[in-house]
């Protein structure tokens, strides 16, 4: 199966415009597609994404998806596994890194200060 990214060279991405609220995501959380497109319906595909985090925004719940996922924390704070009210789970500094396979349960997360995050998602091809 065919990689669905077009060959970009470097270039400086527009970080002012472009991001919108995943779906199921709360309002203080946006993604800004940087690269590719992934059909969940059909279990295709690749994106590369920026997902921004506002001060004091947290998720209430875990994740769990049937695709790849790589993160790595560019900018700001992340706690992982808060409670339903934004409270308790580990912290980490910008430079961290996760990687998880189709059907990990991760999360709620939470950021203090706000952040971004760069996430590449795909589907195996095999």
């Amino acid at each position: 199966m065919a990689i669905n990214k077009a060959h970009d060279e470097f270039y400086t991405l527009d970080l002012t415009s472009g991001w919108e609220v995943p779906p199921g995501y709360p309002a203080g959380i946006q993604q800004k597609i940087i690269s590719g497109a992934l059909d969940e319906t059909n279990k295709r595909g690749s994106r590369t994404r920026l997902l921004r985090f506002d001060p004091g925004v947290f998720t209430t719940a875990p994740f769990v998806h049937e695709y790849w996922e790589e993160v790595f924390l560019v900018t700001g704070d992340l706690t992982v596994g808060n409670d339903e009210k934004g409270e308790g789970g580990e912290s980490f500094p910008p430079f961290t890194y996760a990687c998880r396979p189709p059907g990990a349960f991760h999360g709620p997360f939470k950021s203090e200060k706000g952040c971004i995050l760069m996430e590449i998602h795909y589907f195996d091809p095999a």
